[in-house]
């Protein structure tokens, strides 16, 4: 019931409230929907919001029940289906089965904060907008290239590569330009974060995998290899990397509980 905010830019050019420009779900089920919205950001319905998005949505569904189903079988994939219409009628999309980089990265690259004192490269695979932010306010000059751009020759401080969906084996392109970054002379720090994570690591030519349910939510425990600390953290990520295949040289530094 919180509504749907403006967009809004922030000192960088950056919308402030979204993480990105679009929605990027094909679909959402929800058990109920809230048509007073009440927000004193909120300019908006989430049904107006869907709507010219052009994005389907369907309420009035037992979320307990069909999470109980995901948990038995798995991630399993689903379609909205009009009354009236025959499930015949619209096939199965399974979004594992494609490249989704094509989806969601920038098409060229851009600049934010052109006048900071330290300079990233950040490599877009669906990345979100707050994460730009984060390395604005910290003085980066923050260019946000493609995900199969290639940024080996490029002067740098350092590489981030972002999170983004999909089955990190897509991409072939990035992990090629990544490999050959971590193999320069004058080596630079470099950064994944969920899929670009799963990328740094194939990279480096460990293997990843599927994973039956996947980790999504702002709970998730995490154990640091050398302390034995226990963090918590925030994931959505349905891959995960096989430590089996790590080379020797590199090691683990944090596992899911």
């Amino acid at each position: 019931n919180y509504g749907v905010p403006a967009v809004e830019k922030d000192e960088f050019g950056i919308v402030k409230t979204f993480e990105s420009c679009k929605i990027h779900a094909t679909g959402l089920v929800v058990g109920d929907c809230t048509e007073d919205f009440s927000h004193w950001e909120a300019v908006k319905s989430l049904d107006q919001w869907l709507k010219e998005e052009g994005v389907p949505g369907i309420c009035g569904i037992d979320t307990r029940d069909l999470t109980k189903k995901i948990r038995e079988h798995g991630t399993v994939l689903g379609k909205l289906i009009i009354e009236g219409t025959s499930s015949d009628d619209l096939q199965f999309d399974d979004p594992n089965a494609r490249n989704l980089m094509l989806e969601v990265s920038i098409l060229k690259p851009c600049v934010y904060n052109p006048t900071g004192t330290i300079s990233v490269i950040a490599v877009d695979c669906g990345m979100k907008s707050n994460q730009i932010r984060c390395l604005a306010e910290r003085g980066a000059c923050v260019k946000v290239v493609p995900w199969d751009y290639d940024f080996c020759e490029e002067a740098c401080d350092g590489l981030f590569i972002s999170n983004g969906p999909g089955d990190p084996s897509f991409c072939v392109d990035t992990c090629e330009h990544i490999r050959r970054f971590l193999e320069l002379e004058s080596p630079k720090p470099v950064f994944g974060i969920c899929l670009g994570h799963q990328l740094l690591c194939r990279a480096i030519g460990a293997k990843t995998y599927k994973m039956k349910y996947g980790n999504r939510g702002h709970n998730q425990p995490c154990v640091h290899s050398t302390s034995k600390r226990c963090f918590i953290t925030s994931q959505n990520h349905g891959f995960a990397v096989d430590p089996e295949s790590l080379p020797s040289d590199w090691s683990i530094l944090f596992t899911n509980a």
